[in-house]
């Protein structure tokens, strides 16, 4: 096999078509690189400004109005002339587009979610060869498809169409992003020439014992052959050998053997199987689980080779054709949706332990699809690890990631929810449209199959709810409803048992199973939930409900103040102004903050605390359902909040912000989803005192805790009832047990007795800790919960948690003074922080650097105050304790501090 790689410099021109008797001329030469997009490359020469800063975006849409051509000249080998077959493998064309190879039209596209390879032997030449491929307009074309089509309905902040075109849907804006349909040679591009065979296809099998680890794994390879010329290969009685290799993960002492299997090819035309068992498997687990090996890889790999015209079985004297390299995990993964006295669960299940889902809904990093690096998108799932995920749902208006991004999640353990790429919107099933989709669902599901992360394939992200509840999509024509079933459970469907029916398919999201069966039931399936936010309920309303997975519930929250400065200017500083709301893509996004946080806290004293408390709001919401679910485990089984990340700079529902800046939110995960932990709320049960300004006294304490890992523990549980001077009212400590994957009430308590008036329930609060005390061989996770909390005399504090009995608005909260210790601890430094009084939601920032902190957004309900760290690696700057002493003066602020 012969490989010629296309990527690097090409020539990028804006294109016009022929003119009668003419020929395409072309203007504004630039070098670009590939793969790479119009818009990347127009911003590197400076054609283009940022589209991120102020208004500028306005101004670039137009761009993609526009046709453009990338061209390049290459040498064709007497090698590559001399294989049977050349093919121009393009992994990604961005999206409409005609391939011009020597000047003669090679081949058109119009999907950007899947592969193209044509044969051009043909078209070659000796030496240099040209090639050009035009890239067409994808505002005309759907512009013009819109016009002409049946469909009526535009998803909020989308350009008209989207849907006629196989191109991601949030380029043309989504109420998160810009409009910037880019267009470019987006993955990369090669001529590969083979003879006589290649691999077209290999499919892993696993069969493993019941219960999964209790014996040897066997694993099938289901291999599928391409010949060059059959008719020949027949003619010549060619023989082909198909060699399977297994290489288990390493470990301390002698490398470890490989395992094989051999068999040669019957039949070119039919499957290969060949089988082979792994005695003592190290099984592959979510990211938290498992007994001490994690995310165990098994290197696999087929080789293809032609027996030598001896007629030799041994391969090493065979001629080498082809070779297939994968790393998989062992493992068995599902959904499982039995009955129950619920009705019907939706639970991940790994390796028969069911397990509760605990993640985010991940976009596109960026709308510049170029800039999206493998090292950008591995630090982001490491900071889903950091924040105790084990689950992250990719979601179906981007685009299908790079390998990069699934080997991360691999190595990670975090379990992929996988939408197929369609995203709120009308989809006309003709025949092309259905061979380019079933085309484009095959490949995606061949490349992704083998990895250990993939969890399930979910046909759509809100359609099948939009024909059952949206006025703007219901009310189109039946033809288009059936259509909607024919792709999502008929076609799709078909694709998948096929090709990868080892894992789990979901017609939607939401669902209840599909047939448009009340897809938003919260009995059974999984559930999208926006009244908190869309429908300004209050952050209890979570506490009505018992969904049994819910993949999407969000809050709004602006980025930190130094992400807005770098598309604001000073001037621009006010939630209202111009360049505020064009970074503001919810319609209504910014009153319904305001809204919250007039139900919840006093008006911040400038710009800044507004930021500050749009977070704490944020996480406040995510929180109260991610504990309230958490609290009910077995019948809720999965909390994946919208969203994680950003494409831009932009007020959103991310928790990590487009630079990569933990909002509070993100810090909250880390607690809210630690393995270990506790959680309390207040009922909002009584009458109101006389006087009372805050509604009904709230006065029964319940406190929980909870065990996500897979080994039991015990702890010691403190409530403590303390007034904002922290003088204890009550205070009491309780054993408890923690089972394995459970979650228990611990203790009821109803305060009335001492909180029993107007000034008491507004300056008294309640201060939860749970400590676990350490035990022999530990727990295989971090039992902190990432919150860097120090070990006491004979405990680990692991959880601590507090409840007030008024909303936050109605507490009097003193003005703090804060008192900072510094430690130098050799690769990082300890910062303990002290108040005389109670601080809720303590925000430590050192001016001009962005680190992560082991704790942020933290409560102090002692006089000991709390105890976080940073690393000296996360650090721009070379600090002593002094220094970093001086630099955090005045960058330590909380609820009191905002008003």
């Amino acid at each position: 096999m012969t490989r010629l790689e296309l990527g690097g410099r090409w020539i990028l021109a804006e294109y016009s078509a022929p003119a009668e008797g003419g020929g395409p001329s072309k203007a504004g030469e630039i070098s670009a690189g590939v793969p790479g997009s119009v818009l990347g490359e127009w911003i590197r020469a400076g054609l283009a400004p940022d589209p991120y800063y102020g208004e500028n975006e306005k101004q670039i849409t137009s761009l993609f109005e526009r046709d453009f051509i990338y061209s390049r000249a290459f040498t064709a080998s007497p090698e590559l002339l001399a294989e049977d077959r050349v093919d121009l493998v393009c992994l990604g064309i961005d999206t409409l587009g005609e391939i011009f190879l020597n000047g003669k039209s090679a081949a058109r596209v119009n999907n950007m979610h899947r592969a193209w390879r044509f044969p051009v032997k043909e078209l070659l030449v000796p030496g240099e060869n040209t090639l050009h491929i035009v890239l067409f307009s994808p505002i005309a074309y759907t512009a013009r498809a819109y016009r002409e089509g049946p469909v009526e309905y535009i998803n909020t902040g989308n350009m008209a169409g989207s849907g006629y075109l196989r191109k991601a849907h949030s380029q043309f804006g989504w109420d998160w992003g810009p409009m910037l349909p880019d267009a470019g040679i987006w993955r990369d591009i090669c001529l590969e020439g083979w003879s006589t065979a290649r691999l077209a296809d290999v499919y892993l099998i696993q069969e493993h014992p019941v219960p999964p680890g209790g014996g040897p794994v066997k694993l099938r390879a289901r291999v599928r052959i391409e010949t060059a010329d059959l008719k020949q290969f027949w003619a010549e009685d060619r023989r082909l050998l198909v060699l399977l290799r297994i290489i288990p993960p390493g470990e301390d002492g002698p490398p470890p053997r490989d395992i094989t299997a051999e068999t040669a090819v019957a039949d070119v035309t039919a499957d290969t199987g060949l089988v082979l068992t792994v005695e003592n498997p190290r099984l592959w687990w979510p990211n938290g689980l498992g007994e001490g090996y994690g995310q165990s890889l098994y290197h696999v790999e087929v080789d293809l080779r032609e027996a030598d015209s001896g007629g030799a079985d041994d391969t090493a004297d065979g001629v080498f054709l082809d070779k297939w390299k994968r790393r998989i995990g062992l493992r068995t993964l599902t959904i499982s949706t039995e009955n129950d006295r619920w009705g019907r669960e939706f639970t991940l299940t790994v390796n028969g332990v069911r397990i509760f889902s605990m993640g985010a809904d991940y976009i596109p990093e960026d709308s510049v699809f170029s800039r999206i690096t493998p090292g950008r998108t591995r630090r982001l799932l490491e900071q889903c690890t950091a924040a105790n995920f084990n689950s992250i749902r990719v979601w179906g208006g981007g685009y299908y990631p790079e390998d990069d991004f699934y080997d991360a999640c691999d190595e990670l353990g975090l379990v992929v929810w996988q939408d197929m790429m369609f995203a709120c919107n009308i989809y006309v099933l003709s025949d092309d449209f259905a061979a380019n989709v079933r085309e484009e669902i095959r490949q995606n599901m061949v490349r992704l199959r083998h990895h250990p992360s993939l969890g399930l394939w979910c046909g759509n992200n809100e359609m099948e709810v939009a024909w059952t509840e949206w006025d703007n999509v219901r009310l189109h024509s039946p033809a288009l409803k059936a259509d909607y079933i024919k792709l999502f459970e008929g076609i799709i469907p078909e694709v998948w048992k096929e090709t990868d029916p080892q894992t789990f398919y979901w017609p939607a999201s939401p669902s209840s199973g599909g047939g448009f069966e009340d897809p938003n039931n919260p009995d059974r399936g999984d559930v999208h939930y926006w009244e908190v936010w869309h429908g300004l309920k209050p952050f209890s309303e979570y506490r009505r409900y018992l969904f049994r997975y819910c993949s999407e519930f969000g809050f709004e929250s602006l980025p930190d103040i130094e992400t807005i400065q770098t598309f604001a200017g000073p001037e621009d500083m006010n939630l209202f102004s111009p360049v505020m709301e064009s970074h503001q893509r919810c319609p209504g996004g910014n009153g319904k903050i305001l809204y919250y946080l007039s139900e919840t806290y006093r008006y911040p004293r400038d710009f800044a605390s507004l930021v500050y408390i749009s977070q704490i709001l944020q996480m406040e919401s995510i929180q109260s359902g991610v504990d309230h679910w958490r609290r009910h485990r077995g019948r809720c089984m999965g909390a994946i909040y919208w969203q994680l990340n950003d494409c831009w700079p932009v007020a959103s529902w991310a928790s990590i912000d487009y630079y990569g800046r933990w909002k509070a939110l993100h810090y909250g995960a880390r607690r809210f989803f630690a393995p270990l932990r506790t959680t309390v709320f207040v009922d909002e049960t009584g009458a109101a005192p006389p006087g009372s300004l805050a509604g009904p006294l709230r006065r029964t304490v319940r406190v929980f805790v909870h065990n996500d890992t897979m080994k039991a523990a015990r702890g010691r549980l403190t409530v403590c009832l303390r007034n904002r001077d922290f003088a204890v009212l009550a205070e009491e400590t309780v054993e408890v047990e923690l089972p394995p994957l459970s979650a228990a009430e611990a203790l009821v308590r109803d305060y009335r007795g001492l909180v029993n008036s107007v000034e008491l329930e507004r300056s008294c609060f309640v201060a939860v800790e749970l400590r676990i005390p350490p035990v022999e061989g530990g727990f295989g996770v971090d039992v902190s919960g990432g919150t860097g909390m120090s070990a006491g005399a004979d405990a680990v504090q692991i959880s601590r948690e507090t409840a007030l009995f008024v909303p936050p608005k109605y507490f009097s909260f003193r003005s703090p003074g804060y008192v900072l210790e510094l430690q130098d601890w050799g690769d990082r430094f300890g910062i303990m922080i002290r108040a005389e009084t109670f601080c809720r939601f303590v925000r430590v920032k050192i001016p001009g650097e962005d680190p992560v902190f082991s704790d942020n957004y933290f409560d102090i309900c002692s006089p000991e105050g709390v105890t976080i760290h940073v690393k000296k690696k996360e650090l721009q700057k070379d600090y002593t304790v002094q220094t970093l002493k001086e630099a955090l003066t005045g960058g330590v602020f909380s609820v009191g501090d905002s008003y």
